[in-house]
């Protein structure tokens, strides 16, 4: 009898549970925390209780598509990065479901991290490059950070922001534009109505392997002050994160020697931040750029099933 898994992540912004079989996802249950209009973020406790409420929706939902008989394994993400002291409250949630719910069912609990969740759901059509070495981009609302990943899913820290991440920079450009949080989807839609060359173009900051974006926001908000076209200002946005980008991946493949990489992260779900990152890497750069299924590139628990089969099935180590 073929064996599910299940995986449940409650990130800052979206609590989700998701159901893996030979490889494949048999559900995909998510749903995003609700912002306050102007707002531009979630206080944690407000994260949790959302999770909360949201997961007596999710779970029912998530078990009538999967068999109770045929399910080995819960594994969920606890803490948003691979590493002992890496904490945030909003992880707490989705730990106690699963908890509970291997408990009930007599089975394996796994605990993971969001970030490799993130590797895993981008590694869905990527397979290939399971178990090799290669480098790893995470950018969303609250990373954005490179790393190297192994053939474990070990993630090694190469660098990344200094202080404001690619989705924030997105987010408060588009709250300042009229937006609702989160802004992405919308700013995106804004940014392609430009086509060509900007008509403004936003300072980068880029040393080595690190990178910032405060001063990326603070030209976006004086251009937005002036009255500077909103699409203008949202095309220079996502041009300043690919060339941004552009930037940190050939740094990173000069000093690890590592010539793929594979972008995961909610801001990795556009198509016209990876179509402008392609561009300029076929132009000036020497990597092979992944990235995951747009549907995937945001925050979801399919990466966190897959990692507990693979690590139940002997693929992955423990």
């Amino acid at each position: 009898m073929n064996a599910q898994y299940i995986g449940i992540d409650t990130s800052c912004y979206t609590t989700s549970a998701a159901c893996a079989e030979n490889g494949s996802i048999v559900s995909d249950r998510r749903t995003m925390l609700r912002v306050a209009s102007g707002e531009r973020g979630l206080r944690q406790s407000d994260g949790v209780f959302q999770h909360v409420r949201n997961l007596g929706k999710i779970m029912p939902a998530l078990m009538a598509d999967a068999d109770r008989a045929k399910i080995r394994a819960v594994a969920v993400s606890t803490r948003p990065r691979p590493e002992q002291d890496s904490y945030m409250p909003v992880f707490l949630a989705g730990k106690t479901a699963a908890i509970t719910l291997a408990n009930a069912l007599d089975v394996r609990l796994i605990e993971l991290s969001h970030q490799q969740g993130h590797v895993r759901a981008a590694l869905y059509g990527n397979e290939q490059l399971m178990g090799r070495r290669f480098l790893g981009m995470h950018i969303s609302g609250g990373t954005t950070e490179i790393f190297t990943v192994g053939s474990n899913l070990e993630i090694g820290l190469i660098g990344g922001c200094a202080d404001l991440h690619a989705g924030q920079l997105v987010d408060r450009v588009g709250v300042s534009l009229g937006m609702a949080f989160p802004s992405g989807k919308h700013m995106e839609v804004l940014a392609s109505e430009r086509s060509g060359e900007p008509a403004v173009r936003l300072p980068i900051w880029v040393r080595g392997t690190q990178c910032s974006f405060s001063g990326t926001e603070s030209a976006a908000q004086r251009l937005t002050e002036q009255g500077t076209d909103g699409a203008d200002i949202a095309y220079a946005v996502y041009d300043a994160m690919a060339r941004t980008f552009h930037k940190l991946i050939v740094n990173a493949a000069d000093e690890t020697g590592l010539d793929c990489v594979l972008i995961a992260g909610g801001v990795a779900s556009s198509g016209l931040l990876r179509k402008m990152l392609c561009e300029r890497m076929a132009k000036r750069g020497h990597v092979d750029v992944r990235f995951g299924e747009a549907r995937l590139s945001s925050d979801n628990a399919v990466g966190i099933a897959l990692m507990c089969q693979d690590i139940c099935t002997g693929r992955l180590e423990a």
